[in-house]
């Protein structure tokens, strides 16, 4: 079984890459969702139990924050893999500019969880690791080299 995590800023593509490459595949476990902790660990649960592959699509900025995913991973012997949304901070922000509603998010969370992040290492338990930007509209994915 799969166990995905992506790691990145908010507006960086995060939902847009799992609606494009992960939809029919795995079940997609994200805090705008679920609104809760509880109600996250609680599907969690349920999806590792079930044996179901599962995304992580939060922004998951810090070693701490991947752990909790990481160890639950681990435990039912899933392969844990990493995607790194690589994006310029302006670019982030701009694509949020555009989002409605709810899905707008205030500037100064963006900037925030930007202070907060964390490149992902090996050591933290990833059994593959790659890196996503966006080019023309298109995502180009690259394998981890330990540096951006």
């Amino acid at each position: 079984m799969e166990g995905i995590i992506f790691i990145g800023l908010q507006a960086s593509g995060k939902s847009s890459f799992y609606k494009e490459r992960f939809f029919n595949t795995h079940m997609r476990i994200s805090l705008d969702l679920l609104n809760t902790r509880n109600k996250e660990r609680q599907f969690l649960d349920k999806c590792l139990e079930l044996q179901q592959r599962v995304v992580i699509d939060n922004t998951n900025p810090d070693l701490k924050t991947r752990q909790r995913y990481i160890q639950k991973f681990k435990e039912y012997k899933y392969e844990v893999v990493g995607y790194y949304f690589q994006s310029q901070i302006k670019d982030c922000l701009a694509r949020n500019a555009e989002r409605k509603g709810k899905e707008k998010i205030a500037e100064k969370g963006i900037l925030a969880t930007f202070q907060k992040l964390e490149l992902p290492i090996w050591e933290e338990g990833f059994d593959r690791l790659f890196y996503v930007k966006i080019e023309n509209n298109q995502f180009i994915i690259n394998a981890w080299e330990n540096e951006i």
